[in-house]
């Protein structure tokens, strides 16, 4: 159980996050909004990338400041693609990773067989990362996310840039590996999240407008699909999403 109690996060003048709170429990949340509307904000405060100015964050009731090692263990996060060392193959970048995460180096090549098994890059697993496809690089990166077996699993636009079967699969491992666990599932393109999420949480400019289930969300706003949803909300979609209409 993961519990947001009225975060506040300001940079300067520019508030990223107004006072949110929210409550997240077993599922997939899409964590849907336009550019700035505070969703890099709160997965930096989730991944203790950053520190709210007001409120708390609790997971299994306690404060996530105070867990340390115990709440990174917990934490699995896939950033945007960057940070990749691609003279590395895949399989020692995961190995890297698994150092870091503090995976004992008995059970680190087991763990690494276990989540390329996940991604279905077992193939590709000794090859430079710098040859790998947009998709592939994504999928290592997920794969670095479920190293350990985390139980909140933060994945910030993991379907962005990638051609349309590569998106795809993508959001159907996704699936896969959600089982039993937290996963929050960042995007501005709505139709990556409308068949896989639990729950789609909506932030503009700092404030969750909306979080619920697609079908109680539609009933709220009167319209009949996440599509309309969006465009009720934030009067409109992305480029990136017109495209793929």
């Amino acid at each position: 159980m993961l519990e947001i109690k009225s975060i506040t996060k300001t940079y300067g003048k520019k508030v990223g996050l107004d006072n949110v709170s929210l409550y997240l429990e077993k599922g997939v949340y899409g964590l849907l909004g336009p550019n700035g509307a505070g969703k890099s904000t709160l997965m930096n405060l989730l991944t203790l990338n950053l520190q709210a100015d007001k409120g708390e964050i609790l997971w299994n009731e306690k404060n996530i400041k105070g867990m340390g090692r115990e709440y990174r263990k917990l934490v699995g996060y896939a950033p945007q693609q960057q940070g990749l060392y691609d003279s590395f193959s895949g399989r020692r970048f995961l190995g890297y990773m698994a150092s870091l995460k503090g995976i004992k180096k008995a059970e680190t090549a087991q763990e690494i067989e276990r989540v390329l098994t996940c991604v279905n890059m077992q193939d590709a697993a000794d090859r430079a990362i710098g040859g790998y496809s947009g998709g592939m690089k994504q999928r290592i990166l997920i794969a670095q996310a479920i190293l350990g077996n985390p139980q909140l699993i933060v994945l910030d636009e993991p379907t962005a840039g990638l051609d349309p079967k590569e998106r795809i699969r993508i959001r159907e491992k996704i699936a896969e590996i959600a089982e039993g666990k937290i996963v929050l599932f960042s995007t501005h393109i709505v139709s990556d999240v409308e068949k896989i999420v639990n729950k789609v949480i909506l932030l503009k400019e700092g404030q969750v407008v909306s979080c619920g289930t697609i079908e109680n969300l539609c009933v709220q706003y009167g319209v009949s699909n996440l599509e309309q949803i969006y465009m009720h909300i934030f009067g409109g979609l992305d480029d990136d999403e017109i495209n793929l209409l």
